[in-house]
């Protein structure tokens, strides 16, 4: 069973706690990983893109001469590719990029986002982070005292507006609950930092 320490704002450790092995201790499965961010990243495309055919721009109705005998290639638009505000080959349409995949596999692929971030050192776990007021500084003394000044994903147990707007100013920095928790933000984080009371509910939630 993993067991990792429990630090204050300060960087100090507090005490040490053991975490599910089902949740946080397995063997991560890269594959089941790689499909569930290539879905969520393919599902972040809205797919309005559009552009118009050359049967679907205006004008270009004529032939523009005729088809032998002037010297010059023939053609029977001035709609088509090869001309100035023709249509455009194989036009872009809105289309769904929507991927979806199961719930076991979308289980699998948190509990193993999970336990490597555990595997590499990369979870810490904060008593509890309180910052008194909307203070951006407070946030970032956190950070640095925790040794995380790259991108760090802050999970909270609750929504607490405070904490989500005082880190939002800070570049690499993005906020969770345990109910909008992805794989994607997991992994994309150097370090995942998660407050005591969200590692029980991430237990409860994974079990």
């Amino acid at each position: 069973m993993p067991t990792v320490a429990v630090l204050n704002m300060a960087g100090k450790e507090v005490e040490k706690i053991e975490l599910a092995e089902g949740v946080f201790g397995i063997e991560p499965n890269v594959s089941v990983m790689n499909d569930m961010v290539k879905a969520y990243l393919a599902n972040q495309r809205q797919g309005t893109q559009s552009a118009l055919t050359r049967s679907e721009v205006s004008g270009g109705g004529r032939k523009p001469w005729r088809q032998k005998g002037t010297g010059r290639a023939r053609q029977g638009s001035t709609r088509a590719p090869q001309w100035t505000h023709g249509g455009i080959v194989f036009a872009p349409k809105p289309r769904d990029y929507t991927v979806t995949l199961n719930k076991k596999v979308k289980r699998l692929a948190m509990k193993s986002a999970l336990s490597s971030k555990v595997q590499d050192n990369e979870m810490i776990v904060v008593d509890s982070i309180a910052t008194d007021g909307y203070k951006t500084k407070k946030i970032a003394e956190m950070l640095k005292a925790l040794g995380s000044e790259k991108k760090a994903l802050i999970v909270l147990s609750e929504v607490d507006a405070q904490v989500i707007a005082s880190a939002a100013n800070i570049p690499g920095v993005k906020t969770a609950q345990v109910n909008t928790l992805n794989v994607y933000d997991i992994l994309n984080a150097d370090k995942f930092i998660v407050v005591k009371d969200a590692v029980s509910k991430i237990e409860e939630v994974y079990a």
